[in-house]
């Protein structure tokens, strides 16, 4: 399958994310003769266990996440980030997990927003907002190269895609910019060769940064 970058909006000290930068990042792509295509929608959910034993406590993870990536409709992503394991498991097994009450969703992120095709690219920037919400936590952006699967083949032409992009986007003077963090994919088992497990490790290793983010803005107030 074509491999893809997933990447975050690391804000520059002392600004936070809001909708106008959003606004500016779509027009930016379309700037750039990007061809708007629809809407697209990726869900992470944190998951927590429910011990009623305490005794059983370190039979468990602590706490993983549940990611639905809208390519793969009929699966479900499961991430243990301390042991380093995904799964890929059928959909329904949000629905076994609830009827067992094994573990709870603790919350849940949407990352919603515009899917544009730019020649052999395919560009989907996004919100970050917990679900039932309109508070915005965060930007993230999915850069996909259709023609190559392999990630080490497609990584010049994704740097200097990356080199034209961010060009293009210091023109707008915005207070940040797309920060691109590779996750070591074979510390989970991953090889070279793109799966829709590579797109759920980058997620969760974005959300880590989001959080990161959130919590520095915090510390700072």
């Amino acid at each position: 399958m074509p491999l893809k970058w997933v990447l975050h909006w690391q804000p520059n000290a002392g600004t936070t994310v809001n909708s106008q930068i959003i606004n500016e990042v779509t027009q930016c792509v379309e700037s750039i003769n990007g061809v708007k295509e629809g809407r697209w929608k990726a869900t992470i959910t944190f998951y927590k266990p429910m011990i009623r034993e305490q005794a059983l406590a370190g039979d468990f993870p602590r706490d993983f996440l549940g990611i639905a990536l809208p390519e793969q409709p009929n699966k479900y992503y499961l991430i243990i980030r301390l042991q380093r394991i995904v799964l890929e498991a059928d959909s329904s097994i949000q629905m076994i997990m609830e009827k067992l009450q094994s573990y709870k969703s603790r919350v849940s992120l949407n990352f919603e927003g515009f899917q544009y095709q730019l020649g052999d690219f395919q560009l989907r920037v996004g919100k970050v907002l917990p679900t039932h919400s309109e508070n915005l936590r965060g930007i993230v952006m999915e850069v996909e190269y259709l023609p190559i699967s392999s990630m080490e083949k497609a990584r010049q032409v994704m740097e200097d895609f990356m080199d034209i992009w961010q060009r293009a986007l210091s023109k707008r003077s915005l207070p940040g910019h797309f920060m691109h963090m590779e996750p070591n994919f074979a510390e989970y088992g991953l090889a070279d060769q793109y799966t829709s497990q590579h797109t759920a490790v980058q997620y969760a290793t974005v959300m880590a940064q989001l959080i990161a983010t959130v919590q520095a803005v915090q510390a700072r107030n």
